[in-house]
């Protein structure tokens, strides 16, 4: 949108605070290679487009804005004269993408001095060319430092899913080699005792009888029920009692055994039933031997499976094997970033998951997606844990209109009022020096915002800190899917 050209008086822009201090015939070759254009209510520029001119207002009110998803957040209003927008970074030349990185528009007549921005260019690098190479240091170098601590930032997470990762494999496998050494030795011993019964003068008949019997009771043992403690301690007493009854050695040792394995005094009646009174003790210390061994080969499988799915949580928390972009279901994506932060997230803080499992799949970066839920986590856990440790974090999905939801509540001290505003800004952080770089929610905002045409917002109060991401069910009629950021 152009504006009404009107004069341009050199008085009248020096007055200005940002030419105040320009000499006449700076003044004099401002207004004869600029402009004075006089708009109506409405816009003036649009977030995006090519940035071709410099504004400064002389009067009026301007109001910024930038595009949220599908929404314009104003971010500045103001009637003072001298603010200036629109091509600020004409002078770093095709080293950036020169483009409007915000909406103007204006909500009354509204008077600008509009220079073009190769003159401004010009004038920048001809009147102040000690300024434009601070300047340009600045600017790039505050991109490269962003980089190489976002590169950090991303190397510290690692080494923290990393560990954890390590944690949570090593009890599974510890487990699983411990089950292992003893199943050998359990099987040894099993052969030893069927070695003693098939040399003994035992007709055929009882040990097929036993044979039997081993196989209905590893039946039992994989149908074993869940016992409180004090039902596993009074079938103890009643099995232990049973077995010294019937003269069977170390009664109290084979109980838990058997108890463990969902096996009762019911049991053991119909093993002496089956089984002819003079080989019972052996039979017993046979099936005790079975019973072992099907509890281990449980407790192998358990620990591998463990393992397994630990495997399966880290590819896809990665996201290996798949594509940048995808249709993604945020529920596994969730779960995969809970699992390999469980290890920093600790006992003492619970995990409460409300999902609402009816929400569809939405088009997304997945592995970027996971970045922000562990930032989004890591800090509510450092949040909980400076309020002594103790906590609740809550992850909640819902359906927001046309949105999807992920909310991530705690119930830490909350963020106070005066820097709710500058918790998204780069390098800003409240943790103690060396324990974050400022970056983590600068990169998550980034990923939602830019990235998925989302919101990322905050709600906070003592106990109750809310960060919710919100993200659109369908791509943008002009989203490409793109290298990750």
């Amino acid at each position: 949108m152009s504006g009404q050209v009107m004069p341009c008086s050199p008085q009248e822009i020096g007055s200005l605070f940002l030419f105040e201090k320009l000499t006449p015939q700076q003044l004099g070759r401002l207004c004869s290679e600029g402009r004075v254009e006089r708009y109506e209510a409405g816009p003036v520029y649009a977030e995006g487009e090519p940035a071709t001119c410099f504004f400064v207002m002389i009067e009026g009110t301007v109001v910024l804005s930038r595009r949220v998803g599908g929404d314009d957040v104003e971010v500045t209003r103001t009637s003072q004269p001298g603010v200036y927008s629109g091509a600020m970074q004409a002078y770093l030349g095709d080293r950036v993408r020169q483009l409007y990185n915000n909406s103007m528009r204006v909500t009354e007549p509204t008077r600008f001095f509009v220079l073009p921005a190769d003159t401004f260019a010009a004038v920048m690098q001809e009147w102040f060319p000690m300024a434009v190479h601070l300047l340009e240091g600045l600017f790039f170098g505050s991109k490269s430092t962003q980089r190489a601590i976002g590169q950090r930032e991303r190397l510290l997470a690692l080494g923290s899913l990393s560990a954890g990762l390590t944690h949570e494999l090593n009890n599974p496998a510890a487990a699983a080699v411990r089950a292992t050494a003893t199943l050998r030795e359990r099987v040894a011993k099993m052969r030893h005792k069927l070695g003693v019964i098939s040399a003994g003068p035992y007709p055929r008949e009882a040990l097929a009888n036993l044979i039997e019997v081993q196989e209905r009771t590893a039946e039992l043992v994989a149908k074993a029920p869940t016992l409180s403690p004090l039902e596993a301690a009074d079938r103890e007493d009643a099995l232990t009692d049973w077995l010294d009854d019937h003269g069977i050695p170390d009664g109290w040792r084979l109980a838990p055994t058997f108890v463990q394995a969902g096996l009762d005094v019911d049991w053991l009646d119909q093993v002496a039933a089956d089984v002819d009174p003079e080989i019972l003790p052996g039979a017993i210390g046979w099936l005790n031997y079975t019973v072992e061994t099907e509890l281990l080969m449980d407790e192998i499988e358990d620990s591998t499976t463990r393992i397994s799915h630990l495997v399966d949580a880290a590819k896809q928390y990665s996201q290996l094997d798949r594509a940048p972009y995808q249709n993604a279901d945020v529920h596994e994506l969730l779960d995969s970033t809970l699992l390999m932060l469980s290890g920093k997230i600790g006992s003492r803080i619970q995990v409460v998951k409300d999902y609402d499992r009816t929400l569809p799949k939405i088009p997304a970066y997945p592995a970027e997606l996971n970045q922000v839920w562990t930032n989004l986590i890591d800090n509510a856990v450092h949040a909980i844990n400076s309020a002594g440790g103790e906590g609740t974090l809550t992850v909640r999905t819902a359906l927001d209109h046309d949105r999807l939801l992920v909310e991530f509540r705690d119930t830490g001290p909350g963020v106070p009022q005066e820097i709710r505003g500058r918790i998204f800004d780069p390098f800003f952080t409240t943790k103690p020096v060396g324990e974050g770089t400022g970056l983590g929610l600068d990169i998550s905002w980034r990923i939602v915002v830019n990235k998925h045409h989302g919101t990322l917002q905050v709600d906070s109060e003592p106990g109750d800190t809310r960060f919710q991401v919100l993200l659109p069910l369908t791509a943008a009629d002009n989203d490409t899917p793109e290298e990750p950021a």
